[in-house]
Order: C-alpha cells, then sequence, then structure tokens
C-alpha cells in the first residue's frame, strides 16, 4: 500500500490531550498519497508554462504534461480517440459537458445525484429515486423513449451518500439503446475500484484529483470528441485559438479547445501519479483491504442501539467505503462535533452536495444546507484507514448513543 501524508498528524482533543487523527472523511477530499506529493516535488524544479515553449524547462513540462493526459487516459480505460480534457474537478468537468451538449438535448437524471451532476443541465427531465437497481433501468428506458432528438443520461457510478454502486452497464446499454449517451460522475468510484470507459462502454467520464489522493485542484472529462470539439470553448484565450483577426478561428483539438489559458500542470502531474500509484498497488489488494475494514465498519454500527445506516437499495447491495447513517435523538452535526473534539475523528456531516437523495433517505421533505434536521453522519475509508480508526468511532458512537 503507498503511504500517506498526515498518517501521523496529531489533533488536540478536550482537555488539552493530542491524539492520533482518525481520518475518516476520504468522501470529501483523500489525503494526499507520497508518490503524489515526490511527483510533484520532482517537477517542479523545472516547471514552466506548457506548448510553444521553446525553452527546455518548457519543453520538458509539455512533455510532462501530455505524459500525464496518456496516463490518466489509460488510467480510466479510454477508448483510442477519446478526449482528455483537465479540469478543475468533477464539477467542473460536468459544467464543460453541460456547454458542449448539441442544441436541444435533453438530459435525463436521477434526484440522487450529487449536485455536481443534478444541476449544470439546462433542460433536464429529473427521475425519482428507484426502489431497486432494475428500477433505475426501467425508469431511463422510459424516460429516453420519450426523449425527441438528442440526449443525455446522467448517473453516478457510486453514490456518495451510501456508497452504493450503481448499474452503469446497463444503463448505458438503455441509453446506446434509444441513441442516447450517457455521462458518468465516477468522482467517488476510482479511488475505489477500477474503471474501464471502453468495456462499460460509457460515452463520458468525470472524476476528480483531490478525492483520488491527489489534492491539487486537478480533475478531468473524458469522452466522446465530437461533441466537444464542436461546441464553444469553454474558455476563451489562449491555447483556443488558431488565429485571431476579424474573426476568430477556434482549434479543432477538443483538448485545446476547452484548456485556454496556462493550466494546472502541477495538478494534472499530481494526478496522473495518483493513477500510477493505485494501478502499481493493483485492485485486488486495494478492494480486499477496503472491503475488511467496511464489513467491520458496517457491523460495527449495526451493533449500536439507535443509530441507523442510510441505503436506498438494502444492506446486501454492493457499495464501496462509504456509509451514511443517523443517531436517534441528535443532530448530525452535534455528533459530528463531539466525535472531533473529545476522539480526534473526523468525519462529514450535512446533506453531502446531495440535498434531493438525503431528504428522500431521510423522509424528510423540507431542508437545506443550514437545516441541520434533515442530514446525516457520513464515514468514509481509504487508503491509510486503520482498525483503529474504525473501531473508535465504534465506541465513540456507542457512548454518544447511551447517554
Amino acid at each position: 500500500m503507498p503511504a500517506v501524508l498526515g498518517a501521523d498528524l496529531q489533533v488536540p482533543v478536550k482537555g488539552g490531550r493530542l491524539v492520533p487523527y482518525a481520518n475518516l472523511d476520504y468522501a470529501a477530499s483523500a489525503p494526499c498519497l507520497e508518490p503524489v506529493n515526490a511527483a510533484v516535488a520532482a517537477a517542479l524544479p523545472a516547471y514552466s508554462s506548457v506548448h510553444r515553449g521553446a525553452g527546455y524547462a518548457s519543453q520538458l513540462t509539455t512533455a510532462r504534461y501530455e505524459q500525464a493526459r496518456h496516463t490518466v487516459r489509460a488510467f480510466a480505460g479510454a477508448r483510442p480517440d477519446d478526449a482528455l480534457i483537465f479540469t478543475r474537478n468533477t464539477t467542473d468537468a460536468m459544467n464543460l459537458l453541460a456547454r458542449s451538449l448539441p442544441d436541444g438535448t435533453t438530459v435525463v437524471v436521477f434526484d440522487t445525484e450529487h449536485h455536481a451532476s443534478l444541476l449544470p443541465w439546462s433542460d433536464a427531465v429529473r427521475l425519482a429515486p428507484p426502489a431497486f437497481p432494475g428500477e433505475a433501468i426501467r425508469a431511463a428506458d422510459e424516460a429516453l423513449a420519450a426523449v425527441d432528438g438528442p440526449a443525455l443520461l446522467v448517473v453516478t457510478a457510486a453514490s456518495n451518500v451510501t456508497g452504493e454502486l450503481w448499474p452503469i452497464a446497463g444503463l448505458a446499454h438503455i441509453a446506446h439503446r434509444h441513441g442516447a449517451r450517457i455521462a458518468v460522475d465516477a468522482a467517488q468510484l476510482v479511488p475505489h475500484r477500477r474503471l474501464n470507459l471502453t468495456a462499460l462502454d460509457l460515452d463520458y467520464v468525470a472524476f476528480s484529483g483531490h478525492k483520488l489522493y491527489a489534492p491539487f485542484g486537478a480533475g478531468a472529462l473524458i469522452g466522446r470528441p465530437d461533441w466537444l470539439a464542436q461546441a464553444s470553448p469553454y474558455l476563451r484565450g489562449g491555447g483556443a485559438v488558431k488565429a485571431v483577426a476579424e474573426t476568430t478561428e477556434w482549434s479543432e483539438d477538443p483538448e485545446a479547445r476547452h484548456e485556454a489559458g496556462t493550466p494546472n500542470v502541477l495538478g494534472a502531474i499530481a494526478l496522473a501519479a495518483a493513477c500510477d500509484a493505485l494501478s502499481a498497488t493493483g485492485w485486488t489488494v486495494l478492494v480486499r483491504e477496503e472491503e475488511r475494514l467496511l464489513a467491520r465498519l458496517r457491523a460495527g454500527l449495526a451493533g449500536i442501539e439507535g443509530v441507523r445506516e442510510l441505503s436506498l437499495w438494502g444492506p446486501d447491495h454492493p457499495r464501496v467505503g462509504i456509509v451514511s447513517f443517523v443517531v436517534d435523538g441528535r443532530s448530525a452535526r452535534e455528533v459530528a462535533e463531539e466525535l472531533s473534539s473529545e476522539h480526534g475523528i473526523g468525519v462529514r456531516d450535512g446533506k453531502f452536495c446531495a440535498h434531493p437523495f438525503v431528504r428522500h433517505l431521510l423522509g424528510t421533505p423540507d431542508g437545506g444546507c443550514d437545516d441541520d434536521t434533515a442530514s446525516a453522519v457520513r464515514a468514509s475509508i481509504g487508503i491509510g484507514s486503520t482498525e483503529e480508526h474504525v473501531d473508535r468511532l465504534i465506541a465513540a458512537l456507542k457512548r454518544l448513543a447511551a447517554s
């Protein structure tokens, strides 16, 4: 297993003691892997602006930047002709795709999505949370059948609220049967499972570096180049143009077309280094360790009276290392603050930028960002998580639920 920075972090708790930090907030932002930090440090001495520079540092940095594009494309299992546009994060990638849709495109999206995939679309058909995976496929089938014109189905690969895996291969098949395309939010999948865009027959995928152990401000949109090449540039500026005179001639290359200005070179290098580190470790090892800790966490939560895990499709449905729950008689903020201040445990509380979904799971019709009554607690694990972290959380929750 690659090491993470901050594994030895000590944090203050009540009484003035310092305790080792139990980071159980990976789904928000994962810590930096040491190989990622090393790759950025190695690139910094020759750091320069990329493309069109004749100097050695610019040439070297350009080569590293384009190699990062190749590495991330391979990590995602992209097709040879797929475009890969470096973005800031998944939200940025989905907004870029929204700007690139052909006129008249209808977007079909489930209310279970993260806001990054729920909000960018100007013309969207929103589907209710499905009762089971087959219902998701049926609902998408019916919605797409009613669309006249181009259509895009948008869906998560793994829920950022429950961790549950979605049937993206089946949904891709349904989309293509109706002549539509599918865009997948893979932000919570790629830190935990191998992604193969080609094998799954996905048209677009988006993910963030900060959830993939590369917190340097880069993400990626990967997919079919035609819509991207025909769209107006996401940003207008240097690098996106072929010529500027009385009229502007934009680059026909979708990657250049949508990466105007000086890009986040170090972010791209970091993202590629994270992809390399996970691939070198091997998914069998990563998944086995995660499933062992996740089973320990979920069994512990199930054994605490007054604690309820949130789930859309039941406890046996496959999921990644994300668990959300509520504690009877306590607000999510109270629970999270007590875990931090008394036990040195970091979790997330709130609606996780998925307001409609969390309200559905809680059976609460209302509730915005500031409404603590319609919120949950989320614990998430990854590389660097330990049995001690999990056991400390369970012991703390037992005391809290009993008080």
